[in-house]
């Protein structure tokens, strides 16, 4: 299978993009730059090997604090984009 990357600008959220690597619809990788240090390291472990479907279902519409939407949920739009 063929490694693919993308870059993803977050809207509404501390970080500023997101790196996005993937093979087939199995998320390889993600990096986030700015936001939450430690919270996105962690994110970003836990969807390493899943598939993109279901970071999708697991994280869209997470929101942070009174903000409309959160890095999570912002993840889950960048991956629903690379993957209609």
């Amino acid at each position: 299978m063929e490694t693919k990357k993308y870059t993803y600008v977050p809207q509404g959220t501390c970080s500023r993009l997101i790196e996005i690597e993937t093979e087939g619809d199995v998320i390889k990788d993600v990096r986030f730059e700015g936001g939450c240090n430690g919270n996105l390291q962690g994110i970003a472990s836990l969807v390493r090997g899943m598939k993109a479907s279901e970071v999708i279902a697991r994280l869209e519409g997470i929101r942070c604090g009174l903000k409309g939407t959160s890095c999570p949920d912002q993840l889950s739009k960048a991956l629903r984009k690379i993957t209609e």
